[in-house]
C-alpha cells in the first residue's frame, strides 16, 4: 500500500507546542550556544591570542561547517512523510549552534555590532515571516505540511537562533551579566505565558515572539556555564557543558511524549 502523502493523516511535520516543547527547545539553544562556542572558540581559537594566525576565521568556518549540517538535516526534514522526534531536534540543533557562528562572525568579526546585528537579524526574521505568508496563507506552525512550507519554517527558524544569539550578547555585555540577562529573558518569557494563559493576543505571534526569546536565554545559560569566573560564569568546559547538555536533551525526547502536532488548515490558522 502506497503511503500517503505528509499531512494525509492530520498531523503536522512539526511537534505538538507542549512544556515539554519548551523545555527541550530552551535545552537545545543552550547546547547551540556552548557547542558553537566550543567549535569556534576552543577548537578553532578564535577567542585566543592565536586567533587568525592561519588566516582563517573561526567564526566563519564555524559557521560553514554547522551550516553545511544544517542543510543537510533541513533536506532530510523536508523529505521525511511525518515528524520524526530525532530528526526534528538535531534539525534544532544544527540551526541553534550555526546562528551562534554566525552571529559572532557578523557583530564581530565584521564589526556590525550587537545592536546593529540584532536590528538587521530581526529585519531578516520578520521578512522571512512576511514572505512565508504571502506565500501560503498562514504562519502557523501546525499548518506546516509541504516541502514549500517547511522551507520557510527552516529559514525563519535560523534567523530567529541567530537573532537570539545577538540579543543575548548584547543584553549581557550591555550591562546584565550572563545571568542578569538569563534572568531578563525569562522573565520575558513568562510574561508571554501569561498573555497566553489570560489574554486573547494572537497564538501564532505568541509562539513566534517565544521561539525566538527561548534562544537568548540559552544563548546566556550557556554563557553562565562555560565563561569564566572572572566574567560572572562558572568556567565549565564547553566540551564537557556540551555533552551534559546533549546528553539530558537525549533523556528527555526518550521520557517525554513526542508527537506531531494536529494540522490545522491554512485559512483558519
Amino acid at each position: 500500500m502506497t503511503r500517503g502523502a505528509p499531512g494525509s493523516d492530520g498531523l503536522a511535520k512539526v511537534p505538538a507546542v507542549t512544556l515539554g516543547f519548551w523545555v527541550v527547545k530552551i535545552l537545545c539553544t543552550t547546547l547551540g550556544e556552548t557547542g558553537g562556542d566550543a567549535v569556534s572558540m576552543s577548537w578553532l581559537g578564535e577567542t585566543t591570542a592565536q586567533a587568525g594566525a592561519s588566516g582563517l576565521n573561526g567564526y566563519l568556518v564555524g559557521t560553514g561547517i554547522f551550516g553545511l549540517l544544517l542543510v543537510a538535516l533541513a533536506g532530510l526534514q523536508i523529505r521525511a512523510r511525518r515528524f520524526n522526534p530525532w530528526l526534528y531536534w538535531a534539525t534544532i540543533v544544527a540551526s541553534t549552534t550555526a546562528g551562534t557562528t554566525l552571529a559572532d562572525f557578523c557583530t564581530r568579526s565584521l564589526g556590525v555590532g550587537y545592536a546593529g546585528g540584532s536590528l538587521l537579524l530581526l529585519a531578516c526574521v520578520l521578512a522571512s515571516l512576511t514572505a512565508w505568508r504571502r506565500a501560503t496563507g498562514s504562519i502557523a506552525v501546525e499548518t506546516v505540511t509541504s516541502p514549500r512550507q517547511e522551507a520557510f519554517y527552516w529559514v525563519t527558524i535560523t534567523f530567529s537562533q541567530t537573532l537570539g544569539t545577538a540579543l543575548g550578547d548584547w543584553a549581557a555585555d550591555g550591562g546584565l551579566g550572563y545571568a542578569g540577562g538569563a534572568l531578563a529573558f525569562a522573565t520575558a518569557l513568562l510574561l508571554l505565558a501569561a498573555l497566553y494563559a489570560w489574554t486573547r493576543v494572537s497564538r501564532v505571534a505568541l509562539f513566534w515572539a517565544a521561539f525566538i526569546l527561548t534562544r537568548p536565554l540559552g544563548a546566556t545559560l550557556g554563557d553562565v556555564f562555560d565563561k569564566p569566573l572572572a566574567q560572572g560564569g562558572l568556567a565549565v568546559s564547553r566540551p564537557l557543558a556540551s555533552l551534559l547538555l546533549a546528553a539530558t536533551i537525549v533523556g528527555l525526547i526518550v521520557v517525554l511524549p513526542q508527537r506531531a502536532g494536529r494540522l490545522k488548515p491554512a485559512a483558519s490558522a
